[in-house]
């Protein structure tokens, strides 16, 4: 390995910094990012069943606001539970913004990694060709420069590729898990405000 990092020369050491955050942030968000722990299914049945039991209280509002994402959207239209079906929309609402943002952390830098690992590579590239026309001299090419030439530009070329490709593929299935999470929680969201309200049986 430490053979084709000296053959690649000293542009991979940004490719290999960026493959590292990147596999960071992947493992990062896989283990964040699961359904069950987002938005619990059952989670929505456990609410109505302690409303109807207990009604809202302080306790049950923490409690829930510290289970899981879905659990803050459903305590803060709780605490508006006697206000209008308006007022405890948007309390969601709000709380649905938030807890969106916060699924979406790391994947713009991980998108970035994706689309600057080929320019990184590019820029090994263009470092090797570089090296190559600056082995010419009077005498002729250096063979030992001009293959250190070529090796930094293939090595760099395929390893900006290397590193894009996964980043790319993670980085859109992130994106798509985040959008399903989100419409997920808000139905499961309006769901709450009808049953509340009356206009839905729990």
């Amino acid at each position: 390995m430490f053979a084709i990092v000296e053959a690649a020369g000293w542009p991979i050491w940004f490719l290999i910094f960026a493959s590292v955050i990147a596999v960071g942030l992947i493992g990062d968000r896989l283990l964040f990012l699961r359904s069950n722990k987002i938005a619990p299914p059952a989670l929505l049945n456990e609410v109505v069943k302690e409303l109807k039991q207990r009604g809202v209280s302080e306790g049950m509002l923490s409690k829930l606001a510290e289970s899981s994402p879905l659990g803050r959207i459903f305590a803060a239209g709780l605490k508006n539970i006697k206000s209008p079906q308006e007022v405890m929309k948007e309390s969601i609402e709000e709380a649905g913004r938030a807890t969106t943002h916060e699924l979406e952390r790391f994947l713009t830098t991980l998108g970035t990694i994706a689309s600057i690992s080929p320019l990184l590579g590019l820029f090994g590239t263009v470092v090797g060709m570089i090296e190559i026309f600056g082995s010419q001299n009077a005498a002729g090419n250096s063979p030992a420069v001009l293959a250190h030439g070529i090796s930094i530009a293939l090595y760099n070329t395929a390893f900006g590729l290397i590193v894009a490709i996964p980043s790319m593929i993670f980085y859109r299935h992130f994106r798509s898990k985040v959008d399903s999470l989100s419409v997920e929680m808000e139905q499961q969201a309006i769901k709450l405000v009808e049953i509340v309200h009356g206009q839905r049986k729990g």
